[in-house]
């Protein structure tokens, strides 16, 4: 068997192998400023992942900094575990809503499970009993092979996670639209 070795510094940089990884030039030159050299390819793989839209909501952050989050009823806005909206006589909503797109469209049951399994662990860690699980799901047209296993293996494994902590999915809508073939929108919500 071949030893196979990874690209050097220069080969990423040259060959811009940091764009297949999800890194604009820009962010490749931070990067190098950050680290004072050039990244070897493992490096760069790291940053993309701690810097992807799953893990930093680089393309989404502009639009959620236009939503409110303070507020007379707001104990808790971004930042933290989960959102906290006091709902009078001494009690709080505790809610958490995270997107898995990119894991359930490599992996779909796992990547929909640990979607949920997160949103649980963010509304525990703020003090809070999950209660109620939600999701809002887009696939493509369900004429194609791939969309049928991923819309399945997703709605499986959104439940199976839920099932087991004992948290129901009390409510959850779909759609389905060409423009979402091959990489579905895996949306899930919980409130505690």
């Amino acid at each position: 068997m071949p030893l196979l070795l990874e690209p050097n510094t220069e080969e990423v940089k040259e060959k811009k192998l940091y764009r297949e990884m999800g890194l604009t030039d820009e962010e490749f030159k931070l990067v190098e400023r950050i680290l004072g050299r050039l990244p070897n390819y493992t490096e760069t793989g790291i940053f993309s992942v701690m810097w992807s839209e799953h893990c930093s909501y680089k393309k989404s952050r502009p639009l959620l900094k236009k939503f409110p989050t303070t507020g007379r009823y707001v104990l808790q806005g971004p930042g933290e575990g989960a959102g906290v909206v006091d709902i009078g006589d001494g009690q709080a909503a505790v809610f958490k809503i995270e997107s898995h797109n990119h894991p359930s469209a490599i992996e779909p049951y796992q990547g929909a499970a640990t979607g949920v399994g997160g949103i649980i662990r963010d509304v525990f860690s703020m003090g809070a009993r999950p209660v109620a699980l939600l999701n809002s799901l887009r696939f493509g047209e369900l004429d194609q092979p791939r969309t049928k296993y991923l819309f399945e293996e997703v709605v499986a494994g959104i439940a199976g996670y839920g099932n087991c902590v004992g948290v129901p999915t009390v409510g959850g809508e779909i759609q389905f639209d060409d423009c979402y073939k091959g990489n579905p929108l895996v949306n899930a919500m919980c409130v505690g």
